[in-house]
């Protein structure tokens, strides 16, 4: 009777060790998936967040996962707080949009020591962690508008830089810029950083705008940046400037190419990017392998010339 009991004891202990283990999302033969990206209510950032729920959302009514937790931080410090939470959940596969490619490296490296596929959108990490990186052509939206520049300046003129902060994105953009525009007489008289913001870039315009007289045209690596740069160059009526190109493809510019304003091109990068990001997380939380390490969406210049092929008015962005 002793053992029989002792049996008992056991196989109830084993059960109950059991269910404790498997309480945990993504643990319990659900597939859940976890996205961390930095927090915005507005602008290209704010149109990326929208999608990427939307497109989680779909794939849980579809059945493709059962379930996501989704995180949005002002921060690093915030943002890597996060993806150890979805750690610690044991969510299936992480995506990931770092605020700061450097600062989100770290975490990356403990997602991949767990063994958590991870998807970087936008912006690289300085490591080898992403499982796979969906992206836009940040090289080739430099290369194209220095082509741009060339061809639009005769390959001649004083140009400034309006590019984002410090990360993989930024540097992509001003590499491929002055890989373009190298071996002309074209020459980069300032280069200042806009914090892809319209605010900081229309300061940073107003201070570059009093210590050069003579400016051909602006490059910046945002059309939200675009716009504040127009705004400081209309409120200080100046007329030297030929025009300004962006990045992104937002509904805003795509206007003010319509109407042949002082914005004349922009260079397509997609917050529409997320949706290829949540779909490879979902596929890679089912125990899929990748098709590709990368997923890259091409640069695609817009002008007048093609605007309307793109321009949606029904467009969140």
């Amino acid at each position: 009777m002793k053992r029989l009991l002792s049996l008992f004891l056991v196989i109830g202990l084993a059960v109950i060790v059991a269910g404790c283990s498997s309480s945990s999302s993504g643990d319990d033969g659900e597939v859940v998936l976890g996205i961390a990206l930095p927090s915005a209510t507005h602008g290209w950032m704010g149109a990326l967040i929208e999608n990427a729920e939307e497109q989680a959302k779909s794939l849980v009514e579809e059945g493709t996962i059962d379930d996501y937790e989704f995180t949005t931080a002002d921060d690093p410090a915030a943002q890597t707080s996060n993806v150890e939470d979805l750690i610690a959940q044991g969510v299936d596969t992480i995506v990931m949009l770092p605020i700061e490619s450097e600062a989100l490296s770290p975490v990356a490296t403990k997602v991949k020591d767990e063994g958590i596929p991870l998807v970087i959108v936008d912006r690289e990490l300085t490591n080898d962690a992403a499982t796979v990186v969906v992206k836009g052509d940040n090289k080739g939206i430099g290369i194209n508008a220095g082509e741009y520049f060339v061809d639009q300046l005769d390959g001649t003129g004083k140009v400034v830089e309006i590019s984002g902060p410090s990360n993989s994105v930024t540097n992509q953009r001003s590499e491929g810029f002055q890989e373009s525009i190298e071996g002309t007489d074209i020459e980069v008289i300032a280069s200042q950083s806009g914090d892809f913001s319209t605010e900081t870039s229309l300061q940073v315009m107003e201070n570059i705008l009093t210590a050069q007289e003579e400016i051909d045209a602006v490059y910046t690596q945002d059309d939200g940046m675009a716009l504040g740069v127009i705004q400081a160059i209309k409120e200080a009526e100046r007329t030297d400037i030929q025009f300004v190109t962006g990045a992104a493809g937002s509904k805003d510019v795509y206007e003010i190419i319509q109407e042949d304003g002082l914005i004349s091109a922009t260079f397509l990068y997609s917050p529409l990017m997320v949706n290829d990001g949540v779909k490879v997380g979902a596929d890679l939380a089912n125990g899929e392998e990748p098709e590709s390490a990368e997923v890259i969406i091409p640069a695609t210049p817009v002008t007048n010339e093609n605007v309307d092929e793109h321009y949606d008015p029904e467009s969140v962005f």
